[in-house]
């Protein structure tokens, strides 16, 4: 057989790169077999940085982290949750409600629910308020478990009794304490402080549970927020968090990435905003990441 010449052979090469730019991601393989999303609801970087949360700080530190990536406009609860898991912004998922309206509908863009199942992988999500049923597409979620009471310690409780069973390649957990207390009586409210330690034990058996499970060095844990949160008066003169504007206070979230392949101590300095979450879970799972997506995999947290 005759031998392609090396230059002919170099140049198809690169002719077929530029037509396909995504084609490395898209066909890369897995570098990690299970993702843990975990969400700490009105979470802010000054908020925890005052709280007592000595194992979310000590992941932060041992990981990659940034203390300014950015949510969404508005900075609420559902609409910021689906960018998180959608990968695109509200012009697009159009998701701009904020409770639980079954009249409404399903989210109408692809969640990486979705997408990691069309792939094969088992789904679960771990949710302290209804509303996240809108994201629930049909067939896209193995498990789907919402404790009546909401509190992040039977969230937890929920995914330690069936991670271990199940251990799916990626899971989503959602923690409203700090944003209950925090709406009630304020963004630095020693209620909120209590708050932020309660999802810190939780986060404990979320970890102790996916080690029980025989994973822990598999799974990347990505720890992070849908806003933050200001202070305002109500009509009693009461002080109460709130959130929703573009303001730096709502608007300014953590990303900490911990586990396999992560780079130890690392500082991010590239933009991370709140649908780039959605990416990186994807990336690391080694499922195609869609080119209609606005977010891009943080690689820059991870070893080569």
């Amino acid at each position: 057989m005759k031998k392609r010449p090396f230059l002919a052979t170099l140049a198809a090469g690169l002719a077929f790169a530029a037509l396909t730019p995504f084609a490395s991601a898209q066909t890369a393989a897995a570098r990690a077999r299970h993702v843990v999303i975990l969400s700490f609801d009105q979470a802010s970087p000054a908020g925890i940085a005052k709280a007592q949360m000595p194992l979310f700080k000590q992941m932060a530190a041992q990981g990659a982290h940034t203390w300014e990536a950015y949510t969404i406009v508005p900075s609420l609860t559902l609409p910021s949750h689906t960018s998180m898991l959608t990968g695109v912004g509200v012009q697009k998922h159009q998701v701009l409600w904020n409770n639980y309206e079954p009249q409404r509908g399903l989210v109408q863009v692809p969640t990486i629910f979705s997408l990691a199942k069309e792939k094969g992988l088992g789904t679960a999500m771990f949710v302290a308020k209804e509303k996240f049923r809108h994201l629930v597409l049909p067939g896209s979620v193995d498990t789907f478990a919402c404790p009546k009471d909401g509190l992040a310690a039977s969230v937890a409780r929920a995914f330690a009794e069936n991670y271990g069973r199940t251990k799916p390649a990626l899971c989503f957990v959602h923690f409203a304490d700090p944003d209950v207390k925090g709406h009630e009586f304020g963004i630095d409210s020693p209620e909120k402080m209590q708050a932020y330690a309660d999802t810190d034990a939780a986060l404990k058996t979320i970890r102790d549970a996916v080690a029980a499970a025989g994973v822990l060095d598999s799974t990347v844990f990505i720890l992070t927020a849908d806003h933050g949160g200001h202070d305002i008066k109500d009509k009693e003169g009461k002080t109460r968090g709130t959130h929703g504007d573009a303001t730096t206070d709502d608007v300014t979230i953590p990303w900490i990435a911990w586990g396999k392949g992560v780079k130890p101590g690392f500082t991010v300095t590239a933009p991370v905003v709140q649908y780039d979450t959605a990416a990186t879970a994807l990336w690391l799972l080694g499922v195609p990441v869609p080119e209609s997506f606005w977010g891009r995999p943080v690689t820059s947290a991870f070893q080569p």
